[in-house]
């Protein structure tokens, strides 16, 4: 049997998953009657990734045409998540390129597309969303063409097939049709008649010994640890001996329990595995990604999977605010440790360390997305957590420090143009281009560091209505630029403990923006809002009405407060600063100061005081 294996890459909302819901339904991999048949985004089945609309976890299933497997391998788009995206992208053989029909390639197109040309993938262009009333895909396919030219490293990558396509509607053509409507007549016979023309089989050298490279990590509650890859060759029957091979040295020798294959979503048993099929083992208990399974008889590893760098970290350790213990399960150092290391078995963009100098774990990823989105999902799994200000990692480069550096592509309506420019110079951007696109909007592209780049998606969508569009695109580590000063103001901070009551809240109302409500249960050193002064100010918000036998016409009137700002967790990590930490809970996010006590605080303040007056 022939086996193609196709990853799908693109920016992110370019119609990925919305593609490969049309090829499971198309090649009647569900029943007529299954749910499926009737659901959308079905491959994202995270709860995360269904709330968010983006791919975070990279997943693979299959369909059958034409008595051909085609394995396809849905990645997420957001380079954030780049890990997965190199975790996985070596399985494939070829690669489908979806590129929205108006918004033309962005960042992270570019960012998977360098990936795939890395990897040596044969890619099909596909042209998606052509029914969009701004679509330009002649226009589009020239953008392509030079993206291309900018990263190909060798010209057999220029020779590309291009479709055209309409994923929602379950359409692709060779031609573009003139007025697409949801009547013109169509369905994916060309795409997948294409994936078997340019695809190459990769059900090849069965007869070599068994090799297979560990790709990602799965695990069953009856089967245990399941390893899950792409059979580089040969073939493996259930009860044979296998080697887990680490640097052409055999660590450990075992027998094949259970091997499964998947069948749509679904992953079946089977009795036998051959070559070029994406497959998962279970019988080795113990082993990570990026190790090699492979016939004891022929112990030699596989090429390792090459990652990036992580550009950003946060400390993460057990929460020691006064309300700690009281919604969460897991509180413990010891449990977080634990979460931790398992988190990094599967998640190979995360770097994790112990903090010598404390109960804390220094965890470093991608970028504040990557980071936040580790943070809440164990949050949701009732974890207690204290999480610091995310800060970009430095390196030593011939002698100079640097600091990474990102492209930020920002599509904004042309009203706005004046609040980008001013946000931008403030953080020390350098504008690399300025244009007018469509529908009176304008796209600029700046060269600006990671550091100076933290908050600004809040900062930008506050300051444009929520119609901003920001994307960012990793350069590299460059020489270290000046750091903006802090761009928010000074916190109303807590100065008592217990039930935030109006009263108090109406007078701190007058002094900044509240996070807290009457009845918000607060503690001494807890940031209750943001001060409309560059420092903080300490406040009570538990202050009652003293009361009197003096009556008035208005003493009785209720006291009307406007409604607090409730902040989520990207919001709170960009909101926070030097001084502050996050308290995250199954049910609240709380910023505190590091030091709750105001008499600590004031000699921590000394402290820095002293130090830069002795520095200069």
């Amino acid at each position: 049997m022939e086996i193609k294996n196709i990853a799908i890459i693109a920016h992110v909302d370019h119609g990925k998953t919305t593609l490969v819901d049309a090829m499971l339904k198309q090649t009647h991999t569900f029943r007529a009657n299954q749910k499926e048949m009737n659901e959308s985004l079905i491959m994202d089945s995270n709860d995360l990734e269904k709330e968010k609309g983006i791919t975070i976890l990279a997943k693979n299933t299959s369909v059958f045409y034409k008595e051909v497997k085609i394995n396809i391998i849905d990645t997420p788009g957001h380079a954030d998540f780049g890990g997965e995206v190199e975790r996985v992208i070596n399985m494939a053989s070829a690669a489908l390129l979806l590129v929205d029909a108006a918004e033309g390639p962005l960042p992270q197109t570019k960012f998977v597309l360098k990936k795939a040309l890395e990897s040596g993938l044969k890619i099909i262009l596909v042209i998606n969303k052509i029914d969009k009333k701004d679509a330009r895909p002649a226009e589009v396919i020239n953008e392509v063409e030079n993206l291309f030219l900018e990263l190909a490293q060798n010209d057999s990558a220029l020779n590309f097939s291009i479709l055209y396509a309409v994923g929602r509607d379950g359409k692709a053509y060779f031609d573009l049709p003139e007025g697409y409507t949801a009547e013109t007549q169509g369905d994916l016979t060309p795409l997948f008649e294409t994936i078997l023309k340019v695809v190459p089989n990769s059900a090849v050298h069965e007869d070599k010994p068994f090799q297979m490279l560990v790709s990602t990590l799965d695990y069953d509650n009856y089967s245990g640890r399941i390893c899950i890859g792409k059979i580089n060759q040969g073939t493996l029957r259930k009860g044979d001996s296998i080697a887990l091979i680490d640097d052409n040295k055999i660590t450990g020798t075992y027998k094949v329990q259970k091997l499964y294959t998947s069948v749509g979503l679904a992953r079946h048993e089977v009795e036998e595995i051959t070559s070029g099929d994406i497959v998962g083992i279970a019988g080795i208990p113990d082993l990570t990604i990026g190790e090699t399974v492979s016939d004891p008889k022929f112990p030699y590893s596989l090429p390792k999977i090459i990652l990036e760098e992580p550009t950003i970290k946060v400390t993460i350790g057990p929460n020691t605010s006064p309300l700690s213990g009281r919604e969460g399960k897991f509180c413990s150092s010891a449990q977080i440790k634990q979460r931790l290391l398992k988190e990094k078995e599967i998640n190979l963009g995360l770097r994790i360390e112990e903090d010598t100098e404390s109960s804390n774990f220094i965890v470093a990823g991608r970028g504040e997305l990557h980071l936040s989105i580790l943070i809440e999902t164990m949050r949701r799994e009732n974890f207690e957590l204290q999480v610091s200000k995310p800060q970009v990692i430095y390196k030593t480069i011939n002698g100079a420090l640097c600091e990474p550096f990102e492209e930020a592509t920002i599509d904004v309506s042309s009203e706005f143009i004046g609040v980008v420019t001013e946000e931008m110079s403030k953080r020390k951007g350098q504008m690399v281009s300025m244009a007018n696109e469509r529908n009176n909007t304008t796209r600029f592209v700046y060269k600006v560091s990671s550091q100076n780049l933290l908050g600004l998606r809040n900062s930008l969508l506050t300051k444009t209505k929520g119609t901003a569009i920001i994307n960012t695109y990793f350069l590299g580590y460059f020489p270290k630029s000046s750091v903006i000063m802090n761009m928010r103001n000074g916190a109303l901070v807590a100065i008592e403990a217990g039930k935030a009551l109006s009263y108090g809240l109406e007078n701190a109302e007058a002094r900044g923006v509240l996070f807290v409500g009457s009845g918000t249960e607060v503690y001494e050193g807890m940031v209750v809002g943001i001060s409309n002064r560059e420092d903080d100010i300490d406040i009570n918000v538990c202050k009652g009405k003293k009361l009197t036998n003096i009556r008035s016409s208005t003493s009785d009137i209720a006291i009307q407060l406007t409604p607090a700002v409730i902040l989520s967790l990207e919001q709170a990590l960009d909101l926070i600063n030097e001084d502050e930490l996050l308290e995250v809970t199954p049910q609240s996010i709380r910023i505190r100061k590091r030091y709750l006590s105001l008499t600590k605080r004031r000699v921590a303040q000394r402290k820095i005081h002293d130090q830069t007056a002795s520095a200069i």
